[in-house]
C-alpha cells in the first residue's frame, strides 16, 4: 500500500508521531474505528486515535471502539475495503495531530460529520459545566 496522498500539506500536522504514521507505508499503523454500523480504517498516532474515537463516541448510543487488528468479519463496505489503495484521503485535524480515514467517500463524509458533531457536543458539555460551576 502506498502512503496516502492527503488533501492538506503534512506541514499542517504538529504531532511528530502522526507525521511518521502518515508518511509510512501504513501497513502496520492501520487501526479500525468501530462506531455504530461503521467500520473504518484510520491512520494516526495512538494519542490522536483515542481523542478522535472519544469525540466521535459522543455522537453514538454505543461506545466507539478502536482495534489495532482487522476486525472479525473484516470491513463490510466494498468501497471502504478498497479505500487504502486509493490515492486521496482527507486529513482531519485532531488538536495538534491529524487522522486519515481510509474509507469510501460516503463513509468519509459520515465520519467527518460525526467528528464535527462530537466536537460541538463536547463544547456544549464543557460550556455547560463552566456555567454551572460559576453559579
Amino acid at each position: 500500500m502506498a502512503a496516502p496522498d492527503v488533501q492538506q500539506p503534512l506541514s499542517a500536522i504538529g504531532c511528530d508521531a502522526c507525521q511518521s504514521v502518515v508518511q509510512s507505508d501504513g501497513q502496520q499503523d492501520v487501526a479500525f474505528l468501530l462506531l455504530d454500523q461503521l467500520t473504518i480504517s484510520v491512520l494516526s498516532c495512538d494519542e490522536h486515535l483515542e481523542q478522535f474515537s472519544s469525540v466521535c463516541g459522543l455522537t453514538s448510543e454505543d461506545t466507539a471502539d478502536l482495534l489495532h487488528h482487522r476486525p472479525a468479519g473484516g470491513v463490510s463496505c466494498p468501497g471502504c475495503r478498497l479505500a487504502p489503495y486509493n490515492s486521496s484521503h482527507p486529513l482531519i485535524q485532531v488538536q495538534d495531530g491529524a487522522l486519515i480515514p481510509m474509507a469510501c467517500p460516503k463513509h468519509q463524509s459520515k465520519i467527518v460529520q460525526r467528528f464535527h458533531t462530537g466536537l460541538q457536543t463536547q463544547q456544549q458539555l464543557t460550556t455547560g459545566l463552566d456555567t454551572t460551576s460559576s453559579l
